[in-house]
C-alpha cells in the first residue's frame, strides 16, 4: 500500500517536471525535500523524547539510576546488530560524508542513507547514547535531496543544491530555526554558493520549520523563553567566555579524535567492541546521569531558576542545595562529555557532535558565570551565559559562527542577546581556528584532500583526479642516444619535452626543446652529442597518487610548464600546466551553484 502511494506521487512529480520551468521545479523540489527532512526529525525527536521521559519516570519511581545506564548498552548493541545484519556491516557517520559526496561522488549519496541514519541513531541516541541526532538528521535530509535529484535526472549543480535544501530543512525542523538552517547549509557544507541559490534553500528551511511547528510539541524542541536583558557592563566577561569556549572547543576536538582512534585500533569483534565501550559509557552515565541521550532537557534545567534539580536522582542528590557541589558536578560533567560522546560513536553507536557541542557550551556558560558569582567578582545573569556559551562551542567546533549566532538567537525567541552572541562566537571561532585549521567534522577528510574547506581553490582542486590529466603518450629517449633521435622525434610529433629513461624506465633527466634549440641546426653537434650531455637535472616530480592541490603548488614553485609523473617509482608520463588549468576552469564552472 505504501509503495503504491509512493509510485502515484512519483508520477505526479514527473508530470509537474514536464510542465514547470527548471527553476520552478527546483522550488517545488525544495518544498518536497523540506517535508521529508522534517518528517525524519519528527520520528527521531519524538522517539528520543519518549525514551528519555520513560527512563526519567522509572528512575524517579525506583530512586535508582540503573535504567539510565542499561538503556545505552542495549541501544549501542542493537545499533551494531542492525549495521551488521541489515546495512551490510558498515555505516558512515558524521556530516563529513556529505562533503565527501559533493567533492568526490558527484553529490550522489547512497540510497540506504535515507533510512540507515534514522534507524541506527534512534537506537543509539534514543536509548541514551551520549551523542546528538542532528548529524543523522542532516545526512538523511541530504540523502533525500541527492536521491530525489537522481530520480528526476537533475544536474550536478541541482543535486548539490537539493542536498543543501535537505540539510537546511533538517536543522530548521530540529530547532524551529529556519535562518540557522540556511546558514548551516551554506556555511558548513555549501561553502561556494551564489546568492541566487539562497531561494530554494530558504524555501526548504521554511518548509521544514513549518512542518516541525505543526507536528512537534514545543517541549520536545530545544527552546527558551526566559533570558535577562543584555548589560554592556558584562562585556569583559563575555570576552573571557569567548576565550574559554574557544579553548574548550580545541580540547573537545582533539580528545574526541583520540577516543575514536583508540576504538578504531581495538582488535575486537564489532559486538565485543560495542559491549566494551557501552559498559564504560554506562558507568559514566550512572555517575553523571545528564550524559544520557542528547542532554537537551538538562540544558533547559540549567537555564531555569532552580538548576539544583540537575542533582535529583543522582549519587549527589544530598548536595542539591549546595551551590559549590552543583558547580563541581557541572564542571566534571562538562569535561567528561567528550569521552562519553567519543565512546558512544567509537564503540559502534551512531550520532553526531552537534548536540554535544550545545550541551558542552551550556554547561561551560553556567560554570563560568556561576563561579564568577560565587566568588563575588560580579553578579552575572547565569541564564544568559548558559545560552551564549552554546554559541561559543558550536562556533568553535564547527567553525560556523553565523550558524551559532542565529541558532541561539532563534531558539531564545528574540535577538536581545545578539551582541554577546557575536562577541563569544567570533572569539571562540578565532581561537579554535588558530589551533585547529579545520572543523571537527572536516578535519580527517581535509587532511586526505577529500573534502571542501573554506578555500575555494582547494575545494575545486580536491574534486580533480590527478590521473585524469596525466598524459602517458609522451615519447621518451635513452641517455646514450644521440640528439639525432630527439630531432627526429621533434620533427614527427608536437612534443617539446622528453623524458630521459634507462632500460628499467627509471627517470634520470629531462630534455626540453628550448635547451637544445641552438644545437639542432648544427648537423655535426647533433650527430655526436649524447642526450645525457644536454639533459636537464630533475626538479619537481609528481607521484601518480598526489592531490591536484599539491601538483599546482609544485607548478607554482618550479615555474615550469610540464611536470614528470612517476608511478611506483618508474616514469609514467607528464602533466601539462595548461591542461591542469583548463581542467580547473571546467570544474569550477560545473560546480558553481547559481
Amino acid at each position: 500500500m505504501f509503495k503504491k502511494y509512493i509510485s502515484k506521487l512519483q508520477i505526479i512529480i514527473a508530470i509537474a517536471q514536464s510542465l514547470l520551468t527548471p527553476k520552478q521545479f527546483i522550488f517545488l523540489s525544495a518544498v518536497l525535500v523540506g517535508i521529508t527532512s522534517a518528517l525524519a526529525v519528527i520520528v527521531l525527536k519524538t522517539f528520543a523524547h519518549w525514551v528519555f521521559t520513560f527512563a526519567t519516570y522509572v528512575t524517579t519511581i525506583s530512586k535508582l539510576g540503573f535504567i539510565n545506564s542499561i538503556l545505552p548498552i542495549i541501544g549501542i548493541m542493537l545499533t551494531v546488530f542492525v549495521v551488521q545484519r541489515v546495512l551490510g556491516g558498515t555505516i558512515q557517520k558524521g556530516t563529513s560524508q556529505i562533503l565527501y559526496a559533493v567533492a568526490k561522488k558527484a553529490s550522489i549519496i547512497p540510497e540506504k542513507q535515507m533510512y540507515a541514519q534514522i534507524l541506527t541513531s534512534s537506537l543509539t541516541v534514543g536509548l541514551g547514547g551520549s551523542a546528538g541526532l542532528e548529524s543523522p538528521i542532516v545526512i538523511t535530509g541530504a540523502a533525500f535531496g541527492s536521491n530525489y535529484a537522481k530520480k528526476y535526472k537533475l544536474s550536478y549543480k541541482d543535486r548539490t543544491l537539493l542536498i543543501g535544501c535537505g540539510v537546511s530543512a533538517g536543522i530548521a525542523a530540529a530547532f524551529n530555526a529556519p535562518i540557522a538552517g540556511v546558514l548551516f547549509a551554506i556555511e558548513v557544507l555549501l561553502v561556494d554558493v551564489s546568492i541566487a541559490a539562497f531561494t530554494p534553500i530558504m524555501i526548504a528551511a521554511a518548509t521544514g520549520a513549518l512542518v516541525s511547528v505543526i507536528a512537534l510539541d514545543e517541549t520536545i524542541l530545544l527552546s527558551f523563553r526566559q533570558q535577562e536583558n543584555f548589560d554592556y557592563h558584562n562585556i569583559v566577561f563575555y570576552i573571557l567566555l569567548g576565550v574559554f569556549t574557544g579553548l574548550i572547543s580545541v580540547y573537545y576536538s582533539r580528545n574526541f579524535g583520540r577516543v575514536e582512534h583508540f576504538f578504531s585500533r581495538l582488535k575486537l569483534s564489532p559486538y565485543k567492541k560495542a559491549l566494551f565501550g557501552s559498559s564504560i559509557l554506562a558507568v559514566l552515565i550512572f555517575i553523571f546521569p545528564s550524559l544520557f541521550g542528547e542532554g537537551y532537557e538538562t540544558i533547559k534545567t540549567l537555564s531555569d531558576n532552580d538548576p539544583g534539580k540537575l542533582l535529583d536522582n543522582t549519587l549527589f542528590s544530598g548536595f542539591r542545595d549546595n551551590s559549590w557541589a552543583l558547580l563541581l558536578f557541572v564542571g566534571c560533567t562538562m569535561m567528561v562529555k567528550v569521552f562519553a560522546t567519543g565512546i558512544t560513536l567509537g564503540s559502534g553507536g551512531n550520532g553526531g557532535n552537534f548536540a554535544p557541542s550545545l550541551f558542552l557550551g551550556s554547561y561551560l556558560g553556567f560554570f563560568f558565570s556561576k563561579f564568577i558569582n560565587l566568588i563575588g567578582l560580579a553578579k552575572l545573569p547565569v541564564s544568559n551565559f548558559t545560552l551564549v556559551g552554546m554559541a561559543g562551542i558550536l562556533s568553535g567546533l564547527f567553525h560556523a559562527p553565523l550558524t551559532a549566532i542565529f541558532l541561539i538567537a532563534e531558539i531564545t525567541g528574540g535577538y536581545s542577546l545578539m551582541i554577546p552572541l557575536m562577541i563569544v562566537a567570533s572569539i571562540s571561532f578565532a581561537i579554535s581556528r588558530r589551533f585547529e585549521k579545520h572543523s571537527l567534522d572536516v578535519k580527517n577528510l581535509a587532511e586526505k584532500g577529500h573534502a571542501f574547506t573554506s578555500n575555494k581553490d582547494t575545494n575545486v582542486l580536491s574534486t580533480l583526479e590527478t590521473n585524469s590529466i596525466i598524459q602517458t603518450d609522451f615519447l621518451t629517449v635513452a641517455p646514450d642516444e644521440s640528439l639525432e633521435k630527439v630531432v627526429d622525434l621533434i620533427s614527427h610529433s608536437n612534443q617539446v619535452i622528453f623524458a630521459v629513461v634507462d632500460a628499467d624506465q627509471n627517470l634520470i633527466g629531462i630534455v626540453h626543446f628550448n635547451t637544445i634549440r641552438e644545437i639542432i641546426f648544427n648537423t655535426y653537434r647533433v650527430k655526436y652529442t649524447k642526450v645525457k650531455e644536454v639533459m636537464l637535472p630533475l626538479g619537481e616530480i609528481v607521484s601518480q597518487d598526489e592531490s591536484m592541490e599539491t601538483v599546482m603548488n609544485k607548478f607554482e614553485k618550479s615555474k615550469v610548464a610540464y611536470l614528470p609523473v612517476l608511478k611506483n617509482g618508474k616514469y609514467y608520463g607528464f602533466i601539462s600546466k595548461s591542461t591542469a588549468l583548463e581542467a580547473y576552469r571546467t570544474k569550477l564552472k560545473s560546480m558553481t551553484i547559481d
